[in-house]
């Protein structure tokens, strides 16, 4: 695809450490695909790695996402840090960051059990306590997939 520059450059989020805190800070995300030129678009709750360069997730085994994924798995996720609408400006505040990469099914027990627990210390005041409950044993990993989306191209946007 090509690359565009920002029409605003004022409002491009051009240090990655900013572009991190809107990362690390929401927990939900926009996840577009397409399949046969038919888009798709689901929200889903994410964990991110700056280590890594990557966003995990989980879901079901089996759905219209993995099997427009299997076919198509290069992607476009959304995250919108909302800092509130302007009562009277018709004018919203907000960070947003768009990510373009590559999904993949984490398929080793090992990779899924990182995934969800970089998830999991995204989501959860007190992750340990929740993966206890939710992964008491090496069977759980079974019964969820768990994806990673290594993070290719990255941009940010704000308006004050």
């Amino acid at each position: 695809m090509p690359t565009y520059h920002m029409r605003r450059a004022e409002r491009e989020i051009v240090e990655r450490s900013e572009i991190d805190a809107v990362l690390c800070s929401q927990r939900y995300m926009a996840l577009a695909m397409c399949r046969d030129g038919e888009p798709y678009v689901v929200t889903l709750n994410y964990g991110y790695t700056a280590q890594e360069n990557a966003l995990y997730f989980h879901c079901a085994h089996n759905g219209l996402k993995l099997d427009i994924l299997r076919e198509t798995p290069h992607v476009c996720v959304t995250v919108v840090e909302d800092l509130g609408y302007r009562e009277g400006e018709c004018s919203h505040a907000y960070r947003s960051v768009v990510v373009r990469g590559r999904m993949r099914v984490v398929t080793d027990r090992d990779g899924k059990a990182h995934g969800l627990r970089v998830l999991l210390s995204h989501q959860e005041k007190d992750p340990g306590s929740v993966e206890r409950r939710q992964l008491p044993d090496d069977a759980a990993y079974d019964r969820v997939t768990v994806l990673r989306l290594d993070i290719a191209e990255i941009t940010g946007k704000r308006s004050d």
